[in-house]
């Protein structure tokens, strides 16, 4: 992966623990979505990262990410998870 598409994900991961809790607080604002608020909290992270993604893609490299930058993405994802869903706990 392209390194300045990789240190701008890595920001965009630790911009999640300074946002914690807005979206701690809009998880808890949908009363519906209480009872599973992490894993609604963790769609918005994931969502908010997916875009940065792309967006970062065509700002930096011009164009639409590959299929082996979408894999490498998915990686730093999966090694991250652990971190953005401690992130995430209410105490």
């Amino acid at each position: 992966m392209d390194k300045q598409l990789e240190e701008k994900l890595n920001q965009k991961i630790s911009e999640v623990a300074d946002k914690s809790d807005e979206i701690l607080k809009v998880t808890q604002s949908l009363d519906e979505l209480n009872s599973n608020s992490n894993s609604f909290g963790y769609g918005i992270v994931i969502g908010r990262l997916y875009n940065s993604f792309y967006y970062q893609c065509r700002r930096i490299l011009k164009r639409n990410p590959t299929n082996e930058e979408f894999e490498e993405f998915l990686e730093i994802l999966n090694k991250k998870q652990k971190e953005i869903l401690d992130l995430l706990k209410s105490d």
